[in-house]
């Protein structure tokens, strides 16, 4: 077995950094986090890969500044698996790829039964990989070398698997389908923050009035500033149904909270003041939350029968079609067209629904050029065959 070398300083960094620049090919790249450990997603773990210069292993937060690995590989094709997850925690060391190979992405688009890193390297290579510390704290310091041996796999096959997908890619037609892909993802914005991120609190379904949402966006609040400060996952401190349970039991002294048998976790008791300032700020509060606030997203389509009976026929017609065209393709439906995206053209199509019509709602919406081809003239003609759908019963009544 190797032994890895965790690099972790300046000069370790520049080295590595001139031997990648000397490498040949595109470059595998990868990152690992501490989720479910830490507060932070920042990446506790970048690996590279390069052909002709090997594999390294960089320890962001002990290095800080990456600068000189970026001008290494910056020109270059960056080959990630499931980019999504990692180009926020690369930007934000700013590592910026110009161009990128989804392996993951590559994968679905060619219909592959589990895209998993793992199944994909069996898949295309015939070698199976140890996934065992896909779940580990990477900020733990100084790293094992088996964990450091699982990092390193994660992207010395990376370039591999990459070039067999790309054969398989052209073979199936679906090169420029997979570039367009890989193009939106790299230039996919960042998520914006929700509006009351509370509400996202496990359980809170269970809860009852708006002074008990207030306590529970208190008591929400204060676990995530101390989460913050402390560089600890939320849930770690006190778990979602702690606080929930918390709330339900109304306690009316800080001695009945820490008498609550449910309400847990590490921090539970040793921050109890916290805590019961938390909900004491809530029972005080005067601007009270809803309970429930609109949205923008639609109605659930189980609903639009008596909400949009018109959009509702439509979307009956266009789903199938849609599902039944990415059968064709051996793609997932999810793939060939975003099903929010198909939502809301069907709720609200443009007028007359001609196939250019509704190709530039759908690009409004974000749908890419191949996307367009492959679905305008399906979901067209199923809009114009609910309209039909709909005259006929009263053409049989008349």
């Amino acid at each position: 077995m190797t032994d890895y070398e965790v690099l972790s300083d300046a000069k370790a960094l520049r080295d590595a950094a001139d031997a990648l620049a000397g490498g040949t090919g595109p470059v595998g790249v990868d990152v690992e986090r501490a989720s479910g450990y830490r507060y932070s997603q920042r990446a506790y773990l970048v690996q590279v890969f390069r052909r002709d210069a090997g594999v390294f292993l960089f320890d962001p937060p002990a290095i800080g500044d990456l600068h000189p690995l970026q001008s290494a590989i910056g020109g270059e094709e960056w080959v990630l698996h499931a980019a999504s997850q990692d180009l926020p925690s690369l930007r934000e060391l700013e590592l910026v790829p110009p161009v990128i190979f989804d392996t993951e992405l590559a994968a679905r688009l060619l219909g592959h039964a589990h895209v998993g890193l793992g199944a994909v390297v069996e898949d295309t290579l015939g070698i199976t990989l140890a996934k065992e510390h896909s779940a580990a704290d990477w900020s733990t310091r100084p790293l094992p070398q088996p964990w450091l041996e699982y990092a390193a796999l994660d992207v010395e096959y990376l370039i591999d698997a990459r070039d067999a997908l790309e054969t398989e890619l052209a073979e199936a037609g679906k090169t420029e389908i997979a570039q367009q892909e890989f193009a939106a993802e790299l230039a996919r914005p960042p998520k914006p923050p929700r509006d009351d991120p509370w509400r996202r609190l496990s359980g809170l379904h269970t809860v009852r009035g708006r002074r008990a949402f207030a306590i529970a966006r208190e008591l929400w609040t204060t676990r995530e500033d101390f989460a913050r400060e402390q560089d600890v996952s939320p849930g770690r401190l006190v778990p979602d149904r702690s606080l929930v349970a918390a709330i339900r039991a109304d306690p009316r002294s800080k001695g009945e909270l820490a008498g609550l048998k449910e309400f847990t976790g590490r921090a539970s008791r040793s921050e109890l003041d916290r805590w019961w300032q938390a909900i004491e700020r809530g029972r005080a509060a005067s601007d009270l939350p809803l309970e429930r606030v609109p949205g923008d997203g639609l109605p659930p389509v189980r609903a639009w029968k008596d909400r949009n009976p018109a959009a509702a026929r439509r979307i009956a017609l266009a789903r199938p079609a849609v599902a039944a065209r990415a059968e064709e393709l051996n793609m997932p439906t999810e793939n060939l067209l975003t099903p929010e995206l198909l939502r809301r053209v069907s709720w609200e199509p443009p007028m007359p629904a001609s196939p250019q019509a509704v190709g530039d709602a759908l690009a409004a919406l974000g749908a890419r050029p191949w996307q367009l081809a492959e679905t305008t003239q399906i979901i067209a003609d199923a809009f114009v065959a609910s309209l039909q759908d709909d005259q006929e019963p009263s053409e049989a009544a008349s």
